[in-house]
């Protein structure tokens, strides 16, 4: 017997809605194969699978098992795709995280590379005018739990380490990206936890503005 009996939801609540669709456009599947597009919608679905989970019963009473059921899969194919569930819980913060890479990368040669920063946080943001219940759940299961923030400060590490090659190249000084990408990242995470604590009372867009024209005076 798993942890969690799939397909139930605590207290009787309304089951959260089904696993989303793989993102599309510029920066989701299009171009992709198909082979590489089934893939990404079977991490999406096991990803969706142990959000759901975890936010009705919590993160100590759900099982890989219990994800794999919910997600019609295989727990061999869970265990092809993620380490742990704390892994598959993380997905979408990786998926965010190629996106921002592919983004700095392709970013005009003229631009320097705080204005590369710059562009990428507003690309980014520009829409989050409201909170997400579910973005907002998220967060929370990962602020409460030592194992998710270990595994979310590892892909940070990694962000900030690829992060500050792909803007090197518009910096004399390598040490330079490095301390920039670490301001950037530091104001990005100050500035959603300030909107989270105003309850979205401003917009996202705004307060991260602001942030980073703190930050920013030095590197522009």
């Amino acid at each position: 017997m798993h942890a969690v009996e799939t397909g139930q939801i605590a207290n009787g609540a309304e089951r959260p809605r089904q696993a989303c669709e793989p993102p599309s456009g510029p920066d989701g599947l299009a171009g992709q194969g198909l082979r590489d597009r089934k893939k990404a919608a079977t991490s999406m679905a096991l990803h969706e699978a142990a959000m759901r989970l975890a936010i009705a019963h919590g993160l100590s009473e759900v099982t890989v098992e219990a994800i794999a059921d919910e997600a019609n899969v295989s727990r061999r194919t869970f265990s092809n795709y993620f380490a742990n569930k704390e892994d598959a819980l993380l997905y979408e913060d990786r998926v965010r995280v190629r996106r921002l890479l592919d983004e700095a990368r392709s970013r005009p040669a003229d631009e320097s590379a705080w204005q590369v920063l710059r562009q990428v946080a507003a690309s980014r943001y520009a829409d989050w005018d409201e909170l997400d219940p579910r973005w907002v759940a998220q967060t929370r299961l990962i602020r409460q739990h030592p194992s998710l923030r270990a595994q979310q400060m590892a892909v940070h590490a990694n962000t900030e380490r690829d992060l500050a090659e792909a803007i090197s190249r518009r910096t004399a000084d390598p040490m330079a990206a490095r301390l920039m990408v670490a301001a950037f990242l530091a104001a990005q995470r100050i500035a959603v936890e300030t909107w989270l604590e105003g309850q979205g009372a401003r917009p996202l867009a705004e307060v991260m503005e602001h942030a980073l024209d703190l930050v920013g005076r030095r590197f522009e």
